[in-house]
């Protein structure tokens, strides 16, 4: 693994586990597995930690989501669904990480924009998966609200999800 990989690996999970306000520099240094000179030489200020952990979340939230769907447009989006489901049980049970690092810091451009890119690249995947053309705001909504809803519902969140799914697919297909 990379250094600038492994680093941004432990970022993120000491930001899930912890948040953005709690922990301290020498709790993400040791979550990173690094020196704080290492640390500090890849990520040189708590913006640019917060920056690193989510575009490391954002890359490995879209190739489990969206590598190896079914061709099928409404398998894809069941598989779509199921995969967020199955990511909010496993790395997200407390919601978006995204949505939470904008929320700790809410004049931060640079984490606005990354919310932005990481809703909107799913968003595109998730049309290029179903044929949903134009569908992005739906597609977007009915994933947000899975995990909006997930922490609070659990498993009916994701069965209304599916069943809004195929609501839209019939609307739009």
């Amino acid at each position: 693994m990379e250094i600038q990989e492994k680093i941004a690996a432990g970022l993120e999970r000491a930001f899930v586990r912890h948040g953005f306000a709690e922990p301290s520099v020498d709790v993400l240094r040791e979550a990173a597995d690094v020196s704080l000179r290492t640390l500090y030489k890849y990520t040189p200020s708590r913006p640019d930690m917060v920056l690193a952990a989510l575009k490391h979340r954002h890359t490995r939230f879209l190739e489990r989501t969206y590598d190896g769907l079914p061709t099928d447009p409404a398998l894809a989006l069941d598989t779509i669904l199921t995969r967020v489901a199955d990511w909010m049980a496993e790395e997200a049970s407390n919601g978006c990480l995204f949505h939470a690092a904008v929320a700790a810091a809410p004049h931060d451009e640079a984490l606005r924009d990354m919310l932005a890119r990481h809703k909107e690249d799913s968003a595109e995947m998730a049309v290029k998966a179903t044929g949903l053309c134009g569908a992005e705001v739906e597609l977007t909504l009915l994933m947000d609200g899975l995990m909006q809803s997930w922490p609070l519902h659990g498993d009916s969140a994701t069965q209304a999800a599916k069943a809004f799914g195929k609501q839209l697919l019939a609307k739009l297909a």
